[in-house]
Order: structure tokens, then C-alpha cells, then sequence
């Protein structure tokens, strides 16, 4: 525990942090989620296509919408969910986070520049506590990196542990301390972020996957959480006429289509690591296979393939546009 910060309270006894329920059957009971085709996609193939996902409601999205749009009740409930921290420790904290955001994640990084000061410094602690070399990025490591077959279950959970200890305000380092002086001025929900270490847990286990339903489980888990964190920090425009709903489920699937092409960019690299994030049962429909991946070939039919994966990732950022449009006006643009 640091030493630089003082705790204004004892952590909590008996909150109910939104505890993750994970569902051993939420890929093989999906129902399907029909959604059209976007507008002058080539219907040749994507018609061949899934374009559905996993139900929000197997997902239990609404749970955080409820308990995220409770006007702040999440941050201000309870006493011992702020921490006291000195000025000057906080701020060399998000200055700690602003640095991590800014070299892992430039193209982001010039988003949050966008935003209002406490928008950003919200950003850059979610960011560098999930998303960086202290968190995510250590935890790839552990994943992909050199001691991948070390890894098991209890290590993920124990950085579980460690974000309850962050949500009951007992941070373990300086780069917790801002993500908990975060959680004290923004309505964000845990489970969100215990969906993030759940797509850790599938990357420990999974190298390919089927179908679309069961990527679209993992892209909701490692990116579709971030849409439902940021939304809290990005706040709904007070005049808007859109239900809280659909405007998660419009951030849900801005995650979903930065996955979905960040997949696609990484095609050669996450093979080199014996991983295909492309769903096998659509390579066959094309005529490809996982071999064909590993082999590197690049064909009139792996064109088509790919051209087709694009336009679905095109159809889920056309979606979450719409969702954009009613967030804050000062969150718009940088979204």
C-alpha cells in the first residue's frame, strides 16, 4: 500500500459491487440478434454473413445501465468510496496516467484532448489502470508474452482482487489512487471492468473461434466494456429524448467495431502468436481455412473475406454514431 495517500474511511463491508455472473452457456444459447445490412453494403456476401451478436440481455447490459444512471448514486452513496488524497499526489497521479495514455495509445490520447479536463483525467485513469503497461498491457504479457504457460486463474484473480480493492478505496499504488478519486466523482459501475479481465480469462484459453456469436462474446468483453465505462464520464445530453438504453447499447457497439477492425489490422501478427480471431465457420464459406491464415496467403478469396469482415465493422461504427449524437455536446466531438 502506498504511503504518499490517506483513506478518509474503512473500506465497505457487504456493498454489492455488481459481481460479475458468468454464464457457462451464453455462447451456445445466444438467440439470435437480427440486424439489416447497412445501406450500399455489398449484400453478395454479407447477406452469407452473422451479423448478430450475443443479445444484450443474455449480457445483462441493462444491470449497468440502471445502476450507472442513478444520478451519480454509485459515487456518492457511500463515505467510504472517497478516499481523501493530497492535491499534489492526485495530480502527479493523472499526470501519471495522462503520460501512459499518451505513449501507448496516440491516436486516443488526441481524443481526450478534445474533452473537458475532468472528462480527461477520468479518461487517461480508465485507460491507464485497464488499458497500459501497469494493467492490460502487463496482463498481454502474462497472456502472450514468454510466461503464457504460467498463466492460470489465479493470477487474473487477484487483479479482480486488486479492482475491488480499487472500488472499496483502498488503491494499491498511485495509478489505483486516480481510477478511485475517478470512481468518487463518476457513476461507473465494476462489472464493466470485471468484463474486461473475463475477455483476459478467454485469452488464455481460446485461439480460434467458431462463429460470430462467440467473438462478438469477446469483443463485448475486452472492448464493448469500454463503451459502458466511458459512457458515465461522457454523460448523456440532458435534452436528449433517446433512452439510456439504447445509448449504452450505441457506446457497446463503438467497442464492438474498434475490435472488429483492430482484429483485422492484427490478422498477421496475432497469427505469428498461433491466434485467429476470425470466425472459422465464414472462412469456410469463403473457402479458407485457419491454415490458410498461418500460411499467409493472399487470395481473390481472402479479399472477399476480408472485404466483407470491413463492412461489418463499418455497419457497428455506423451504429454507434448514432449514439454518439446524444451524448453531452462537449463529448460528441471527441468521441
Amino acid at each position: 500500500m502506498c504511503s504518499t495517500f490517506s483513506l478518509s474511511s474503512m473500506p465497505c463491508n457487504g456493498a454489492d459491487n455488481g459481481k460479475f455472473l458468468r454464464s457457462k452457456s451464453s455462447v451456445t444459447r445466444a438467440r439470435a440478434e437480427v440486424i439489416a445490412a447497412p445501406k450500399g453494403s455489398s449484400q453478395r456476401g454479407f447477406s452469407r454473413l452473422l451479423k448478430h451478436g450475443i443479445p444484450h440481455t443474455d449480457l445483462q447490459v441493462h444491470e449497468i445501465v440502471e445502476r450507472q444512471s442513478q444520478a451519480n448514486s454509485l459515487s456518492k452513496q457511500d463515505i467510504c468510496r472517497k478516499p481523501e488524497f493530497h492535491p499534489a499526489f492526485l495530480e502527479e497521479a493523472y499526470e501519471r496516467c495522462r503520460n501512459i495514455c499518451a505513449e501507448y495509445a496516440k491516436t486516443f490520447y488526441l481524443g481526450t484532448r478534445l474533452m473537458t479536463e475532468e472528462r480527461q483525467k477520468a479518461t487517461w485513469a480508465i485507460y491507464a489502470e485497464m488499458f497500459s503497461a501497469v494493467w492490460c498491457r502487463r496482463t498481454d504479457e502474462l497472456v502472450d508474452g514468454p510466461n503464457a504457460v504460467l498463466m492460470s486463474t489465479a493470477v487474473l484473480d487477484r487483479w479482480e482482487e486488486r479492482l475491488q480493492d480499487i472500488f472499496d478505496g483502498r488503491p494499491y499504488d498511485m495509478l489505483d489512487a486516480a481510477l478511485t478519486d475517478t470512481i468518487s466523482k463518476f457513476p461507473l459501475d465494476i462489472k464493466p471492468f470485471r468484463g474486461m479481465i473475463e475477455g483476459m480469462r478467454m485469452d488464455t484459453t481460446r485461439f480460434r473461434y467458431d462463429n460470430f456469436q462467440e467473438l462478438y462474446l469477446y469483443c463485448y468483453y475486452v472492448a464493448g466494456t469500454v463503451g459502458l465505462m466511458s459512457v458515465p464520464v461522457m454523460e448523456i445530453a440532458a435534452e436528449s429524448e433517446a433512452s439510456a438504453q439504447s445509448i449504452y447499447n450505441a457506446a457497446l457497439y463503438l467497442g464492438i467495431g474498434n475490435q472488429l477492425t483492430n482484429i483485422l489490422r492484427d490478422v498477421g501478427e496475432d497469427a505469428l502468436r498461433g491466434r485467429v480471431y476470425l470466425p472459422q465457420d465464414e472462412l469456410a464459406q469463403f473457402g479458407l481455412c485457419g491454415q490458410d491464415v498461418f500460411a499467409r496467403k493472399v487470395t481473390d478469396g481472402w479479399r472477399e473475406f476480408m472485404k466483407e469482415q470491413i463492412t461489418r465493422a463499418r455497419f457497428y461504427f455506423d451504429l454507434a454514431e448514432e449514439g454518439a449524437s446524444k451524448l453531452e455536446k462537449a463529448s460528441r466531438w471527441p468521441v
